[in-house]
C-alpha cells in the first residue's frame, strides 16, 4: 500500500520512473492533505465558547471531512489500479487488423476505467472545498489561513484530477462519450474554481495589513 509509506518513501515512489504513483494518486493526496488542514481548523474551533454558536455546524464538518479525507488517501491507492489495465493496453500487438481492432476495444474500456477515478477525486475535492467554504465563515479566525492553504491543496486537487481525465479522453475513440465525460469535468472546474478563489480571496482580504 503506497499510502503505507513514509512521506519519504512516497516521494521517492512518485520521482522514480514507476508509472505509479503519478498525477492522479498525487492529486488525490494533495486534496487529503487539503482537507486534514480544514480539519485541524475545526477541532481548534471545537470547544471554544467564543464559537458556541456554530459548535453543532463545527462537528458536522468535522465528520464529512473525516469520511472525505479518508476516500482521498483511499484513491490514490484506486488510481494506481485502475492505470495497470491502461498500461497493459498500449503493449498489446497490432499487426493484424483483427489485432488492431482487438486492442481498440481494450483500450477504449481502459481508457473509460483510467477516467473513473480522477473523476471521483475531482467530486471530493468539490466536496472539501465547500467544507472550506464554511470554515471561512465559521472557524476560528486564529487558524483561518490554514483554511486559505487547506482550500488551495483542494482546488489543486480538482486541477490536477482534471488533467488526468482530458489526457485520456483524448485519446478515446467514441468521441460522443468522451464529450460528456469532459462536459461533466469542465462544470465541475468551473464550480470548484471559482468558490476555491472566493474563499482563497475572502481569507487573504481578511489576513493582510
Amino acid at each position: 500500500m503506497m499510502t503505507d509509506k513514509s512521506c519519504k518513501e512516497f516521494l521517492g515512489m512518485l520521482a522514480s520512473g514507476a508509472p505509479v504513483p503519478g498525477g492522479g494518486g498525487a492529486s488525490a493526496m494533495v486534496g487529503a492533505l487539503g482537507t486534514a488542514l480544514g480539519s485541524m481548523v475545526g477541532n481548534l474551533t471545537l470547544g471554544r465558547k467564543k464559537y458556541e454558536s456554530v459548535q453543532a455546524d463545527i462537528k458536522s464538518i468535522l465528520e464529512k471531512a473525516d469520511i472525505l479525507q479518508q476516500e482521498l488517501v483511499s484513491l490514490v491507492e484506486e488510481d494506481a489500479v485502475v492505470f495497470e489495465p491502461l498500461s497493459k493496453a498500449y503493449g498489446l500487438p497490432k499487426n493484424t487488423d483483427e489485432e488492431k481492432q482487438k486492442r481498440d476495444e481494450i483500450m477504449e474500456e481502459a481508457l473509460r476505467l483510467a477516467c473513473s477515478v480522477p473523476l471521483k477525486i475531482m467530486e471530493k475535492s468539490l466536496e472539501a472545498i465547500a467544507l472550506h467554504e464554511e470554515l471561512a465563515e465559521k472557524g476560528t479566525r486564529i487558524a483561518v489561513s490554514d483554511v486559505g492553504v487547506g482550500v488551495l491543496f483542494c482546488r489543486s486537487a480538482l486541477m490536477g484530477a482534471s488533467l488526468n481525465v482530458y489526457i485520456n479522453t483524448k485519446l478515446m475513440k467514441n468521441r460522443e462519450y468522451a464529450a460528456a465525460i469532459n462536459a461533466k469535468t469542465g462544470k465541475m472546474l468551473a464550480e470548484g474554481i471559482a468558490k476555491a478563489d472566493r474563499v482563497y480571496i475572502d481569507v487573504e482580504n481578511s489576513i493582510r495589513g
